[in-house]
């Protein structure tokens, strides 16, 4: 169902890939979104789904995971309010890099490609924001998932250290480049 509400377009204002829009391109994106609702333990989307929409959080806690081998389910973020998820699918037009499960009962906001490219015709200024937002969220994502390699590499060698006679580690391989 499409929504319109004063509560949220301030939500949305308060979250940082819709911050700064004009009053009316916000009541425009508002009139795009479709509400979703999740009950505890519902997958709202599965890795290596087709997607085409990405999801603002308004309410609820979801874990992101990816699968691991023999099945292994390996967690990799909480999301919470004013957190948003999928938005990969729209960027490079591929599948669902992730499961997202709903932790508790959750109210979640979606925005299909479909819409965004309405957005996009309708108001550039306001599109080129919000996906400038979005580019900045995906970067700090990928410059935490930096640092959580480096500690997991640093930890590593540390295990090796202990495991190598004479205390001397193998050096570790490195990304070139970085």
């Amino acid at each position: 169902m499409a929504v319109s509400s004063p509560d949220l377009k301030a939500f949305l204002l308060a979250t940082p890939i819709f911050g700064g829009l004009s009053d009316a391109s916000l009541d425009l994106l508002v009139s795009m979104l479709v509400e979703r609702r999740f009950d505890v333990g519902a997958t709202v989307v599965a890795e290596a789904e087709p997607g085409r929409s990405m999801f603002i959080v308004h309410s609820g806690e979801l874990v992101v995971s990816k699968l691991a081998d023999a099945g292994r389910v390996i967690p990799m973020a909480r999301l919470e309010a004013g957190d948003f998820f999928g938005e990969m699918t729209l960027i490079e037009m591929q599948n669902r890099s992730a499961t997202v499960v709903a932790e508790s009962p959750t109210v979640l906001y979606e925005l299909t490609a479909r819409n965004l490219y309405t957005y996009y015709k309708a108001d550039i200024h306001a599109y080129v924001m919000v996906m400038q937002n979005i580019n900045r969220e995906l970067c700090r994502r990928l410059r935490r998932a930096d640092n959580r390699i480096a500690e997991l590499d640093a930890s590593m060698t540390q295990i090796r250290k202990r495991h190598v006679p004479n205390g001397r580690a193998r050096p570790s391989s490195t990304v070139e480049g970085k």
